[in-house]
């Protein structure tokens, strides 16, 4: 598996895989034929179907400024590697294409070439939990013991440049009001949930507390500006969320959040190797579902959890999210996707919380639950696999778009 520093990316959202991947692919190209005339982009499949609402036109034509570019939408056709596809071509100023690459944005701002010619660099020598779990408990290590040992110590820094990215976006959010860009007219509420939390018993505290700090950043995100992908931008307030709330509640110093982090990365890390978290791919099961595993695994860890039930934390998290679709209301990452941060940030608390009263004891492993993950998303229809084609995204064009999700 690669390294967790390809899974926490820094960037500006709304969408990992729309928004991040489209753009870094934009600046290769432009590295590499700087002298082109002018450009031409084609995007294929689920990019171009909600491109326009992810704003991918926009990450595309920014790293090519100022020479003309040309995007061409293909929502019909697809490349044969991943729903994901974009073609860039150079030409000269006599219309003759001079360079053609394609490459594919698979989510969480990665990037695949058809022909890679450099193989991944792998960090970890193990690919499955079962196989982790059952090293940690021969050696006594905590998970993210075994992450500093295949990461090095750097991973602290580089963690903790990860977590102060993640809690200034949820202090912007919770600062910020109006409404989001992109024409659902959906009012920013991570501020009112935040003061109402305040003003609220305890168990209201808890749950308006938490969803304020999901809602912040996600509403960051949506508005396009700085999030962490975890796994990715979609998903990206879920485990900031967690973590904050912990970290203001459970007496612990920053040491603590940071292991956490890297447990979390870990868990990601293994889905996204061995199933995806790509929404176009296996709709949002592998995003807001796997960011709930992680952030569940997080919380297990930061609350002195054994590698066990921090594994069925896990489990739990993502098994609960089988089958959740990817169809967003004209393409934006804003319905139901905030919400979803919401609701599955407190899940992922719930999730924390059973498995701690447990003995980490249980039938379906976390390992299987991502094959089954996997399989899940390609038996999914394309329609609801982030094409705006299906669910939520008809109906809401079925009738007048004045009220919000």
């Amino acid at each position: 598996m690669e390294s967790i520093r390809e899974l926490y990316r820094i960037g500006v959202g709304p969408s990992s895989s729309h928004t991040m991947g489209p753009r870094k692919a934009a600046e290769i190209f432009r590295q590499r034929y700087p002298e082109a005339h002018r450009y031409r982009v084609t995007l294929f499949g689920s990019l171009a179907a909600t491109g326009k609402g992810h704003l991918t036109d926009r990450a595309v034509h920014a790293p090519l400024a100022p020479i003309p570019t040309e995007i061409i939408w293909q929502p019909d056709q697809q490349l044969p590697l991943h729903p994901n596809g974009l073609r860039f071509e150079a030409l000269d100023n006599q219309n003759n294409v001079t360079a053609t690459w394609e490459v594919y944005s698979i989510g969480g701002g990665a990037l695949r070439e058809a022909r890679s010619e450099q193989p991944i660099q792998s960090v970890y020598d193990l690919n499955t939990l079962a196989d982790i779990l059952a090293h940690c408990e021969a050696t006594g290590q905590t998970l993210w013991e075994y992450v500093e040992e295949r990461e090095g110590v750097d991973i602290w820094s580089f963690l903790k440049d990860v977590w102060q990215a993640m809690s200034a976006a949820i202090d912007r959010g919770l600062r910020a009001e109006g409404v989001l860009p992109g024409g659902l007219g959906l009012p920013r509420k991570a501020w009112a949930f935040y003061r109402k939390a305040n003003m609220s018993g305890p168990h209201l505290k808890r749950l308006g507390t938490l969803s304020a700090y999901a809602l912040a950043v996600s509403e960051e995100n949506a508005a396009g500006g700085v999030v962490v992908t975890a796994p990715t931008c979609g998903s990206s307030g879920i485990v900031p969320a967690v973590l904050r709330y912990l970290q203001e509640n459970v007496d612990s110093h920053e040491e603590v959040t940071l292991r956490a982090l890297a447990t979390a990365g870990l868990i990601g890390n293994l889905v996204k190797n061995n199933a995806s978290i790509s929404g176009a791919q296996v709709g949002c099961q592998g995003e807001v579902g796997v960011a709930c595993a992680m952030a569940a695994a997080a919380a297990a860890q930061f609350l002195a959890g054994t590698v066990r039930q921090v594994e069925y934390a896990a489990e739990m998290g993502l098994e609960h999210h089988l089958g959740l679709t990817c169809d967003p209301v004209a393409g934006l990452v804003q319905i139901p996707c905030i919400e979803r941060n919401v609701f599955a940030a407190s899940r992922a608390l719930t999730c924390a919380d059973y498995a701690l009263f447990s003995d980490g004891s249980h039938r379906i492993s976390f390992d299987e639950v991502v094959t089954v993950m996997g399989q899940t998303g390609r038996d999914i229809p394309i329609s609801y696999r982030e094409t705006a084609l299906g669910g939520l995204a008809t109906i809401y064009r079925m009738r007048q778009p004045h009220s919000a999700g």
